[in-house]
C-alpha cells in the first residue's frame, strides 16, 4: 500500500497539547508523519507525539543542509545512524550551486547511500533547477541502495509556469503579477495556459524518476504563482480571488486542483508501484479555526482556545486533502 503520510507539526504557540491533538487527528484520519528537524534532539521529541502507524515517519531536514559540504554529510549521517529502524527516510533540499557540481554530488550521495540498515535519503528538487539535470542525477545513482529522490510539485510547478509564461511575454515575469494588476484582465488567459503546464511537467518527472526503479517521494501541495509571498504550500481545494470576471468566475484555479492531485498520484503508482509510492501533504498555509468537537478535554487546562482551533482548522484541511489522495489510490479506494 502506498505510504501516505502529512506534515506533523506545532503550527501555532502554545503548549504540548496541540501535538496531541495532531497525533490524534492523523490517527483518525490514517495519516502517516513527516516532520521537520533542525536536530537530532528536536527529532526525538517530535517522535515522543508522531503516529508510527499505517507507515513509519519522514524526516524533512533543516533546508541549509548542503550534501557537498561535509559538514552537511556529517549532519545526515548523525540523523541516519541515530535514527536507523525509527524514521523511513531522510529529505534534504538541492542546491543551486549542484548544478555545477554534479560529479561531488553523485560522490557525495554515494558515500552517503549504500547501507541497508539505514534510513532512505531523498534528495528534494527545490531550487529550480533543470529536471533533466535532476533526472540526469538520478540515473547516474540507479545502483546506489538507499539514496533516491523527492518531487516538491509546487516547485516543479511554478518554475514551469513562470518559464511557460516569460515565452510569452519575455519582458514580464509572471511572480511580479498579482491578483489587484490592472494588466491581469487582459493577461488571464495566458495566465492560466502557463499555470496549466505546471501538470504536464510534474507528470513527465515523475515518469522519468520512476523509471529509475526506487521508491520515490513526493510532497503535494498547490497554488499559483500570482499568490504573493509563498505561492505554494496550499490544500488542492483552493482558489485565487480576483477582482475580475475570468471563465464566469471571480478566481482563477489553481495550478493542479482534485483532478491534477489525481493524475499525479496515479503518474506516480503507475510509474513505481504503489508500494514503492511515498507521499507526504506538505500544505503549511490554511488559516481559519475549527471548534474541537471530540478533542475538547485535551485542552481543559486553556483558557483562551483561539490557537487549539487554529490548529484544530490545519489539520482538518489535511485531512480533507488525504481524503482526495485515498480516493484515487486503489488499495485504498477498494477498501
Amino acid at each position: 500500500m502506498t505510504a501516505l503520510r502529512a506534515l506533523f507539526q506545532q503550527r501555532v504557540d502554545g503548549d504540548h497539547a496541540l501535538l496531541r491533538l495532531a497525533r490524534l487527528r492523523f490517527r483518525q484520519a490514517g495519516l502517516g508523519a513527516e516532520v521537520y528537524a533542525d536536530s537530532p534532539e528536536q527529532l526525538d521529541h517530535m517522535l515522543g507525539f508522531a503516529p508510527t502507524r499505517p507507515c513509519p515517519p519522514m524526516v524533512h531536514l533543516h533546508r541549509g543542509v548542503d550534501v557537498l559540504d561535509a559538514g552537511g554529510r556529517a549532519v545526515v549521517e548523525a540523523f541516519a545512524a541515530r535514527f536507523a529502524g525509527r524514521v523511513w527516510g531522510l529529505v534534504v533540499h538541492d542546491k543551486a550551486a549542484m548544478a555545477a557540481r554534479t560529479d561531488d554530488l553523485v560522490k557525495a550521495l554515494r558515500e552517503l547511500g549504500g547501507r541497508p540498515d539505514r534510513p532512505w535519503l531523498f534528495l528534494e528538487y527545490a531550487a529550480g533547477l533543470e529536471p533533466g539535470w535532476f533526472i540526469e542525477v538520478a540515473e547516474r545513482l540507479r545502483d546506489v541502495e538507499r539514496v533516491s529522490f523527492c518531487i516538491d510539485v509546487g516547485h516543479v510547478g511554478i518554475r514551469q509556469a513562470r518559464s511557460s509564461f516569460s515565452r510569452e511575454h519575455p519582458q514580464l515575469d509572471l511572480a511580479a503579477l498579482s491578483p489587484q494588476d490592472p494588466r491581469l484582465p487582459d493577461l488571464a488567459g495566458d495566465v492560466q495556459r502557463a499555470v496549466g503546464s505546471a501538470l504536464p511537467a510534474v507528470l513527465e518527472l515523475t515518469g522519468a524518476l520512476g523509471r529509475v526503479g526506487k521508491p520515490l517521494h513526493l510532497h503535494l501541495h498547490d497554488g499559483h504563482p500570482l499568490i504573493r509571498g509563498l505561492s505554494d504550500h496550499f490544500s488542492f481545494l483552493t482558489q485565487v480571488p480576483v477582482p475580475f470576471r475570468h471563465e464566469g468566475r471571480r478566481a482563477l484555479s489553481p495550478m493542479y486542483g482534485p483532478r491534477g492531485l489525481a493524475a499525479i498520484v496515479l503518474a506516480a503508482v503507475a510509474a513505481c508501484g504503489e508500494e514503492r509510492v511515498s507521499l507526504t501533504l506538505e500544505i503549511h498555509q490554511a488559516e481559519g479555526r475549527l471548534p474541537l468537537g471530540d478533542a475538547a478535554g485535551l485542552f481543559r487546562h486553556w483558557r483562551d482556545l483561539t490557537n487549539a482551533e487554529r490548529m484544530n482548522y490545519w489539520l482538518a484541511v489535511l485531512a480533507e486533502n488525504a481524503m482526495l489522495v485515498a480516493g484515487v489510490l486503489p488499495s485504498r479506494a477498494a477498501g
